[in-house]
């Protein structure tokens, strides 16, 4: 039986004949470079976007955000489609494992919060964007032929990515690197960014090409995956992001420490108590003096470079709407929002995102939400981590999965990206959440 990348066998619901006449078309040249032309082009757009190198220095950037880019709509949305063509055909099955209780709730609880949304047409123009951008990211690991193929495509991307990031340095430095006259933050003056629109991407993203790199050096291109780890790890320092550099080496260590520990309980604590203990002495500082008292103590900006009043306005904001939230991505970049910062108390209103994804999750969503969330993104990933190694499959794959994975649950302590539309890191994350839940359901041939 035919397989792709992760194992997934072609459906086995169609008659025999139809199913030859799909194999049959599936291999078709033609068909097999449009899966690998749209594999690339969902990547590179969320990486590179349609708006690279933009100028910082320009008041616009500040102008709030309307939910109405239609280009990158429209682009994520014609994706979706192209990756539901060629991936459905072969692969309902594995599609069709989505119809599970958790993504229903998460369906159903998504559809009920932008009704009850404060700004419920802003929240429903973004829910379509996150949805079309969900359905290409479930679909971008089965458009691979095998394990082979994958690595190439990820391997090309890649570079893809550093070669732009590189270029747009040696050319446009003054796009490409923070700059004194950027209008938002003039004191990261220096700092590499590349395509991005701020270091800190940059850096999570760089941090996630060191995994990517590592494991296509250990499936047989070593000196591609070398260069690759090399020019990542350079533009990562040369960007100065300390949390993605802290917990690049935190998730290398965690995931050296999954092959001694292979219990399922000291799994848990190994994901689990990072998890906890980043969330309890962040977030936590500002709802616990005893925890503030005991970072002010530390050799550390007990401030979190001034995300402690983001925290504070946010949680706040939280205690009025608990149950519902504020709505679909209709909380931060709020004129309402903004509104209520202008008293002066605080200019955390005028913020973009609550430098915690969970925290944000619980704000936009509810609690019902953060708690289905955790569910889908936290849980049932550990999950299935265990089931891959319990049927023997554990490989570079794998561990690009699974680090990518633990990376972005550890970052979303300090950024917030989820749902957010096609945040590089998002999209990433997202592929290997997806990546895993296939490899935990499917055996290889």
């Amino acid at each position: 039986m035919k397989t792709g990348a992760i194992g997934v066998p072609a459906s086995e619901a169609a008659p025999g004949g139809w199913r030859r006449l799909q194999a049959v078309l599936a291999d078709t040249p033609a068909i097999l470079i449009a899966r690998k032309v749209v594999f690339l082009a969902v990547l590179l757009l969320s990486w590179i976007s349609l708006k690279p190198f933009q100028d910082l220095s320009n008041p616009d950037v500040l102008e709030l955000a309307t939910g109405r880019e239609g280009l990158t709509y429209a682009g994520f949305g014609l994706l979706a489609l192209l990756c539901l063509a060629l991936t459905l055909p072969a692969h309902a099955k594995a599609l069709r494992g989505f119809a599970s209780p958790w993504f229903l709730a998460l369906g159903a609880w998504l559809a009920v919060n932008v009704v009850l949304s404060q700004d419920p047409g802003t929240s429903a123009k973004r829910l379509t964007l996150a949805g079309s951008v969900m359905l290409a990211a479930a679909c971008l690991p089965l458009l691979a032929r095998s394990r082979t193929d994958l690595r190439n495509l990820l391997a090309i991307a890649s570079l893809l990515l550093l070669g732009a990031c590189y270029l747009g340095m040696l050319l446009a430095p003054d796009l490409a690197i923070h700059q004194a006259k950027d209008v938002g933050e003039p004191m990261l003056a220096g700092n590499w960014r590349g395509v991005f629109g701020h270091k800190n991407s940059a850096a999570a993203v760089m941090a996630m090409l060191v995994f990517i790199g590592i494991a296509v050096a250990r499936s047989g291109l070593a000196t591609v995956g070398l260069v690759i780890v090399a020019l990542s790890v350079l533009f990562l320092l040369g960007s100065e992001g300390k949390s993605a550099t802290a917990l690049l080496v935190a998730v290398l260590a965690i995931t050296g420490l999954f092959g001694v520990i292979r219990s399922f309980a000291g799994r848990i604590l190994l994901t689990l108590v990072p998890l906890f203990t980043i969330n309890l002495f962040s977030v936590g500082t500002v709802v616990s003096e005893p925890l503030a008292a005991v970072v002010r103590a530390l050799p550390v900006d007990s401030t979190f470079t001034g995300r402690t009043d983001v925290w504070q306005f946010a949680i706040e904001a939280l205690t009025a709407r608990p149950l519902t939230g504020y709505g679909f991505s209709a909380f931060w970049n709020n004129v309402t929002v903004r509104a209520a910062s202008d008293d002066g108390s605080s200019w955390a209103g005028y913020a973009s995102h609550s430098h915690n994804s969970y925290l944000d999750t619980a704000v936009t969503l509810g609690l019902p939400g953060l708690v289905i969330v955790l569910a889908i993104f936290v849980a049932a990933p550990l999950r299935d981590v265990m089931r891959i190694e319990a049927n023997g499959r554990a490989d570079p794959l794998v561990t690009i999965f699974v680090q990518v994975w633990l990376f972005g649950l550890l970052l979303s302590c300090m950024e917030s990206f989820f749902f957010d539309g096609g945040d590089p890191v998002w999209v990433t994350f997202l592929i290997s959440v997806f990546g895993l839940r296939y490899l935990a359901r499917f055996r290889s041939a």
